[in-house]
């Protein structure tokens, strides 16, 4: 993706790391009065982007939580995560991380920047921040709900934001995107050093803030199509265009600075695939699978275990009969995925299978799918052609009476690692198998919250919100139907 990318573990550490409760002043935690007040805006940059990235591709919070919601992985020794029981640990390190780290340093980046506004490049420095910005709040708002945002950093001056509603965030996300896109100019610079993402490529981010407004409006198409419509059609034409356009965060074989979850220092056993992914793929002869997952340790072939499995079930077999996801997967220099051309070729074949004017939905979904194996297979170094990219799409064909189900499967697919996208995906889109059978099954020992039984739709809020920011706590439960894993999201129609 990039020519040239230099080592940024000393960068990384300048990070923020405030722990981010509705009670807690954010700019308490990161005074020092022998070291300056000020970091440099490519520092916290950096800083934003590598921990918004390790924290959505941990073992502990993509693995243990978007993985297996996803229904990609499930749990070896440890099982009760695939059975709906949240690891209040790991969820708190999540929104910690994306509030406090992440979107306090891009908050800061801007309010420095802000001071010095003549200065070139600063224009473009500040849009790519609130790109990033966007792109983090959307996360946390598809992950909880309702979330802290009009009043998340006024630190000053309120320190228990209110909760503000998710349909509104979406619609102040979009509108801040759009202004971002009117501001860019490529004709001035940028980043000259720290954003690993686009090395501060103007014209990219461009690209990629189309890409993630067509993103936020195929996942209102149901709730509100019109805008969704109105969007995607404006929208569609200057986005993401080929793999070489993809946002990715590129990792380096050299610690602090792996991927955050790899087995370059000691085997990884937490999580076996799925029979959901393992069985589909080989119906359908995917030659994505061998990239995907690893043969079992007692054979040459991939068995995933029956989703939702417990450790005591009486028809579990030994673990070294079951797959472990693919070598690729678990390699240090595995790029952490923001958003992929592939991505973009899929909401526009949905798109114009809603009758949407974006084109061919067939032309689009066969671009979608053909990116993805053609991703892969660079990434992994795999032997499969173009002759065999041209047998998997006559074997899993756009079908415009299907769509839902044809583009939903596909999309699930090429969505693998990210699990949280694919979750996201998993529940907004409905899908089946192409045909309808069921492609997802609930968890096999049962769900262990009361509360869901297929899949959640959603986490509940960190436990230490409901003492120290009680008030907006329970406003924003009440708001969206009550904190349990099974309260739909305001974009949840089936």
């Amino acid at each position: 993706m990039m020519n040239k990318i230099t080592r940024y573990s000393t960068i990384a550490l300048v990070a923020i790391t405030a722990t981010f409760t509705g009670c807690k002043k954010l700019d308490e935690y990161n005074r020092n009065p022998t070291k300056p007040t000020e970091t440099q805006p490519q520092y916290l940059l950096t800083g934003a982007q590598k921990s918004a990235m390790d924290v959505l591709y941990s073992g502990l919070q993509n693995g243990y939580i978007a993985m297996e919601y996803a229904q990609f992985w499930t749990g070896n020794s440890r099982t009760n995560d695939a059975q709906y029981q949240l690891d209040e640990g790991n969820n708190a390190a999540l929104w910690n991380t994306l509030y406090s780290t992440a979107l306090h340093n891009l908050d800061d980046l801007v309010k420095q920047n802000n001071s010095k506004a003549s200065k070139t490049g600063i224009a473009n420095q500040n849009a790519i921040a609130l790109i990033m910005k966007a792109w983090i709040y959307q996360i946390l708002a598809d992950t909880y709900g309702n979330i802290p945002y009009s009043q998340a950093f006024q630190v000053t001056t309120n320190i228990t934001p209110a909760y503000d509603d998710a349909q509104t965030i979406y619609k102040s996300l979009l509108d801040t995107l759009q202004q971002q896109i009117t501001v860019m100019d490529e004709h001035q610079s940028s980043f000259n050093s720290g954003d690993i993402i686009y090395n501060g490529n103007v014209a990219l981010w461009k690209k990629l803030a189309h890409s993630l407004m067509l993103r936020m409006a195929i996942r209102m198409a149901d709730a509100n199509p019109q805008l969704a419509q109105q969007i995607i059609e404006a929208h569609w034409q200057n986005a993401l265009s080929s793999n070489a356009d993809n946002a990715q965060f590129q990792y380096l074989n050299a610690a602090p600075n792996k991927f955050p979850y790899n087995d370059s220092e000691r085997e990884i056993s937490e999580f076996f695939v799925t029979s959901t992914l393992v069985d589909y793929m080989k119906s359908v002869q995917d030659p994505r699978l061998n990239i995907y997952a690893r043969p079992s340790r007692n054979s040459d072939t991939i068995k995933g275990l029956a989703y939702g499995t417990s450790s005591s079930d009486k028809n579990r077999l030994p673990p070294n009969e079951y797959s472990f996801p693919g070598t690729q997967v678990y390699s240090a220099t595995m790029p952490g995925i923001l958003m992929s051309y592939s991505e973009v070729e899929f909401i526009l074949a949905e798109a114009a299978a809603r009758g949407w004017s974006v084109g061919d939905p067939a032309t689009h979904y066969n671009n979608a799918v053909k990116a993805s194996l053609e991703y892969w297979r660079t990434l992994a170094k795999a032997d499969y052609t173009d002759a065999d990219i041209s047998a998997y799409l006559t074997r899993v064909p756009y079908n415009a009476a299907d769509w839902r189900n044809v583009i939903g499967s596909q999309k699930w697919l090429s969505l693998y690692p990210q699990g949280f996208q694919a979750w996201f995906e998993r529940t907004r889109l409905h899908f089946s198998k192409p045909g309808g059978s069921p492609l997802f099954i609930a968890p096999v020992s049962g769900s262990v919250d009361p509360k869901v039984t297929f899949v959640p739709y959603r986490l509940t809020y960190l436990i230490s919100e409901t003492t120290q920011n009680p008030n907006n706590y329970q406003a924003a439960s009440k708001a969206i139907g009550g904190d349990t894993k099974g309260t739909k999201l305001w974009y949840n129609k089936f």
